[in-house]
């Protein structure tokens, strides 16, 4: 009970109930005090203008009734600058304390009704006040203070009482609002979080928002968006894991063929056409590189890229290779799609890396390159750009194309997430970004628009020999 967000709310709701109550509570018995002793005064004046009408003539019992139904036990009255004893009850008793009504503050009021709560012996006491209707300039009584004592305390009890029914009504009340408002609505949600959590891949267990409090509707909400792109992911990985088992098959026989073709080719480097023998050398090592991604792809299957196998090499022959086999391939374009290719790397630069796994890099990014320029029907330019640094390396592949789209820059180095262009896997940037991470490196986005887009390939030093 003292646990639970109800228990701890019921509590709480009862103790500043109570707090409320007692702050009702001093000022409440502080006015009846104040009221109590208005009407002993004016009680006391009537029996003073009873006894003037009467020019004193009454007897010793009657003045004692007058005081005893006035329940004092002496009046004074100030007329005309006069002060005269009116009534008396006979001997005097020592006042104990005096009290002047008359222009007495809130706080000395609440000060005099608890002083007096906590004053258990009876006292007597004076009291002075304004008499009603001008009928004198002053009024002054003294009387016993266990009276008093006694109707503040009935009073307290009954204020006190008043109190905790309020206080237990309105916590109730509380109590089933908030539990009705809060704490079941929380406990559907957990119903749901557990049932979500046995089988998040079941579309039908994602929660409905029914709240009808707007912060918990907006947690229901946030809540339904989370398990919806959970089940979507789990979905899609499930749809990658067989795709994977599917492509790694197709890669294996796809293995076996290209090294049957492999074979075939061969047998063009004896042929003495000049153009079969300057294609031929293109057409082994563009096979060789098929059967060595057909091998790579059989990994990613596996969800792993093979480690590089780091040696030095030259950048430029590498940088060289890859525009020769694009500018090939664009061979092929339209007049007006004319792209320009750049290869600016030192000849001397030697770096530490894998030829392959570079080589794949380079050519997913000058391809996606090619094809955003091809798309827009426009010529365009292509430059491939490397510097060593104190750092490491840097190679950046430049274009003049229309840059990257939102959809793209949304999930930029994430397979399956669509390419930069129509139809696209998005797989080529994926699989980039794993090799260069792969050698110790970074592939980052440098810059993208109208103008063109930039990407840059960093090799730390760490991988110089």
């Amino acid at each position: 009970m003292v646990n639970s967000l109800s228990g701890r709310f019921l509590i709480l709701t009862v103790i500043f109930v109570m707090l409320a109550e007692v702050f009702i509570f001093v000022p409440s018995v502080a006015r009846f005090r104040e009221d109590y002793l208005l009407a002993r005064l004016e009680r006391a004046q009537i029996a003073s203008l009873a006894l003037l009408a009467s020019d004193g003539m009454i007897d010793e019992e009657l003045e004692y009734e007058l005081l005893r139904n006035a329940e004092v036990l002496n009046v004074v009255l100030l007329r005309d600058a006069t002060r005269q004893l009116i009534l008396s009850s006979g001997g005097m008793t020592p006042v104990a304390h005096s009290f002047d009504l008359r222009d007495a503050s809130a706080l000395s009021l609440i000060r005099d009704a608890l002083r007096r709560l906590a004053t258990p012996e009876n006292e007597t006491i004076r009291v002075i006040g304004q008499p009603v209707n001008e009928a004198g300039l002053l009024i002054e009584i003294t009387m016993p203070s266990e009276p008093l004592r006694m109707a503040l305390i009935d009073y307290g009890l009954r204020i006190l009482a008043l109190s905790a029914f309020i206080s237990i009504m309105t916590a109730a009340l509380l109590f089933i609002s908030v539990r009705y408002l809060l704490v079941v609505p929380i406990k559907r949600v957990v119903g749901h979080m557990t049932s979500y959590a046995e089988a998040p891949e079941d579309a039908s267990r994602i929660i409905v928002p029914q709240g009808r409090v707007r912060e918990l509707r907006d947690a229901e909400n946030a809540l339904q968006s989370m398990q919806t792109q959970l089940t979507n992911a789990l979905r899609q990985r499930e749809r990658l894991a067989q795709l994977g088992e599917a492509v790694a098959k197709i890669s294996h026989d796809l293995r076996n063929i290209l090294s049957v073709t492999t074979l075939m080719a061969d047998r063009l480097e004896g042929s003495a056409d000049p153009a079969v023998q300057r294609a031929t050398p293109k057409i082994l090592a563009s096979l060789t590189r098929a059967v060595n991604l057909t091998e790579a792809t059989l990994a990613f299957g596996r969800a792993e890229e093979p480690p590089p196998k780091l040696e030095r090499v030259r950048l430029a022959d590498i940088a060289e290779d890859v525009v020769e086999n694009e500018r090939l391939t664009s061979d092929g374009e339209p007049d007006d799609a004319c792209i320009t290719y750049t290869c600016d790397v030192p000849g001397d630069l030697v770096l530490r890396a894998d030829p392959e796994q570079l080589h794949r890099v380079l050519s997913n990014l000058v391809r996606n390159a090619r094809q955003a320029i091809a798309a827009t029907g426009k010529p365009g330019k292509i430059r491939i750009e490397g510097r060593e640094k104190e750092t490491g390396w840097r190679i950046e592949v430049f274009d003049t194309g229309p840059g990257l789209p939102k959809k793209a820059l949304d999930h930029l180095f994430q397979p399956f997430h669509g390419g930069a262009r129509k139809g696209g896997s998005g797989l080529g940037l994926a699989i980039a970004a794993e090799i260069v991470r792969g050698h110790g490196g970074t592939l980052e986005l440098v810059r993208t628009g109208a103008e063109g887009t930039t990407f840059a390939i960093c090799l730390p030093a760490g991988l110089a020999v």
